[in-house]
């Protein structure tokens, strides 16, 4: 993803970050209500069934959440109160924790982003949620070259996590300038990996020309059903912007439901950097096709950033209020009314 959006041709610039040492969210998440019955405690060990995604009683669920932006920059947005307003006021079931690789992420410190993405995932379990690890490689689009950083930090969220039933692996967040083919290979190496320590998380792909099922390189679904990767338990991603992504891209994720599992990691509202006017009714068309056929889905994003597509005003974070609506851009209080 670049950091701003979803970029179908040249990536938009590095957003601006916030600086400093990377440390671990607040250890002491609210709990849970007493009695209340969560989303990953209702749903339990999440597992792909056909071309959807199964609770443990192979009944057909659709997740509805946030993602977070990258946690070198935006960190201070994921916190107590951040986590307590999704979880409890805006009624989310899943986040996704971006963790870029370059652009002074992962690969700036490996062990201390591994901690930050474990400590954030202890948060969100302990608020019911189900959380998506988003191995968040952009730039360069070859998921290659980052497939030993990746082997590393999988084997080792897994290892600390293997009892978790509220985890999902996102492997690659938006190949580009690659083929499907070399796509493919890299998930087919690194899968096993994974598998070898945790044998039942559902495992997310990334697809062709940033996640668009190889519509923004001018192909389709058709090369992801003729050549699927070889691997049980796993669903292949989709993103879309939707004042940039029109009927092309909504009908190939019309189509590819039907024949592979899929999942909107990452939307917004807006033109692909994240930014520029909404366009809602676009936006709900796509809502309402993955309504329609149990796609779930995550809006980018989670954060303060000056941008339009970032939900809260600048300056929210870290102190909010993030409850209610007072501090919400038009995005954010739109997406927030469909969550729930």
């Amino acid at each position: 993803m670049v950091p701003t959006g979803t970029a179908p041709a040249t990536p938009a610039p590095t957003a601006a970050g916030t600086p400093g040492a990377v440390t671990p969210a607040a250890d002491t998440p609210a709990a849970v209500a007493p009695g209340a019955v969560t989303p990953a405690a209702e749903g339990g060990q999440l597992r792909v069934c056909g071309v959807r995604l199964c609770d443990e009683q192979r009944q057909a669920v659709q997740l509805r959440g946030m993602s977070t932006h990258g946690l070198q920059w935006y960190r201070q947005c994921v916190n107590d109160a951040s986590l307590d307003a999704l979880a409890h006021d805006w009624g989310a079931s899943v986040m996704r924790i971006s963790m870029y690789i370059q652009e002074g992420g992962y690969e700036t410190d490996p062990a201390g982003y591994t901690n930050l993405v474990s400590s954030i995932i202890d948060e969100v379990t302990a608020r019911g949620m189900y959380a998506i690890v988003d191995w968040h490689m952009l730039s360069p689009g070859d998921p290659y070259h980052n497939l030993e950083r990746a082997k590393t930090f999988f084997s080792e969220i897994a290892r600390r996590h293997n009892d978790n039933t509220n985890l999902l692996y996102e492997i690659a967040n938006e190949p580009s300038y690659v083929p499907w083919s070399r796509i493919k290979g890299y998930a087919e190496e690194l899968i096993p990996v994974i598998r070898a320590i945790d044998p039942e998380t559902p495992i997310l792909v990334g697809t062709r020309a940033w996640s668009s099922l190889g519509v923004s390189d001018g192909a389709d679904e058709s090369e992801v059903i003729a050549n699927p990767v070889n691997a049980s338990n796993i669903m292949y991603t989709f993103h879309f912007y939707a004042a940039s992504h029109g009927e092309e891209y909504l009908n190939a994720l019309s189509r590819a439901a039907d024949r592979i599992p899929m999942f909107i990691t990452e939307f917004g509202t807006q033109e692909y950097t994240g930014d520029g006017p909404n366009d809602f009714a676009m936006a709900q068309r796509y809502l309402d096709l993955a309504a329609q056929k149990g796609i779930s889905w995550t809006n980018w994003n989670f954060s303060d950033d000056h941008r339009s597509g970032a939900v809260f005003t600048q300056g929210t974070c870290p102190g909010g209020p993030f409850a209610g609506t007072s501090r919400l851009k038009p995005a954010g209080q739109w997406v927030r009314d469909r969550i729930g």
